[in-house]
């Protein structure tokens, strides 16, 4: 089976992070999957965005926790592209509603760090349900512990342990959670010996992040990875046909 393509954030090379026009890019150009992030709005909406503030990708500022889901319609995502002007932050349930007729996987890496969101998860698998997505949805996040009470809620989600470093046989400890699969930095994956090998032997995914040079594609491609995450899928997806 070949290498997937996830548009990390969606098309975000070419469109505004986390918005609703990268992930309708990431559509056409034919990617086979988003990998998106969520936090929850001051009313418990599941709202799409990488920051635990808005500071850096839209003209207000504060932390998305203190915000309405309303007050955060309000503000201006475009992240200074001109042509976006106006782009706003979509909710989980309305990236769901844009690619439901797809066969697009979401990767669903879940913010529990600087801030935490208790009860995330309940919110997380109700929506799952409510919008038939199950079995398209793969969880993800550097807090483990998070990726654990969603097994705890479903036990047949899927799941995928976040981390950026080096980590020594991450597929014993990927076994000792039952993670479906491990989500290292591409840098993680391609230089750690025996890491693709000692996951494939053991049916543990990798679905590498930060995939953005040709060269790193071309690696994770040749080494099977099951997907590379990448801000410029149009390039996997060129590389995977030549």
């Amino acid at each position: 089976m070949s290498c997937k393509v996830w548009a990390h954030r969606g098309a975000s090379a070419y469109a505004p992070e986390n918005t609703v026009p990268a992930f309708r890019m990431a559509m056409e150009m034919g990617a086979d999957g988003i990998e998106l992030d969520v936090h929850l709005s001051s009313d418990g909406s599941l709202m799409v965005i990488h920051d635990s503030t808005v500071d850096r990708t839209s003209n207000g500022s504060g932390r998305v926790v203190d915000m309405t889901c309303q007050e955060l319609k309000k503000l201006d995502f475009s992240y200074g592209m001109a042509e976006y002007e106006g782009a706003r932050i979509p909710t989980l349930k309305e990236v769901y509603g844009l690619i439901k007729k797809s066969a697009m996987t979401v990767n669903v890496e879940v913010k529990c760090d600087e801030v935490m969101y208790p009860g995330i998860w309940d919110k997380l698998i109700r929506l799952e349900r409510e919008m038939g997505m199950q079995g398209r949805i793969i969880y993800s996040s550097f807090n483990h512990y998070v990726l654990l009470k969603i097994r705890e809620i479903d036990p047949d989600a899927r799941i995928g342990l976040l981390y950026s470093n080096a980590m020594v046989d991450p597929w014993v400890y990927a076994d000792h959670l039952k993670a479906d699969a491990i989500h290292p930095h591409c840098k993680a994956a391609l230089l750690c010996p025996g890491l693709m090998e000692g996951c494939a032997q053991n049916g543990i995914d990798v679905n590498a992040w930060a995939a953005d040079t040709e060269q790193d594609m071309t690696a994770l491609i040749e080494k099977k990875a099951n997907a590379l995450i990448t801000n410029s899928p149009d390039v996997a997806l060129g590389l995977l046909a030549r």
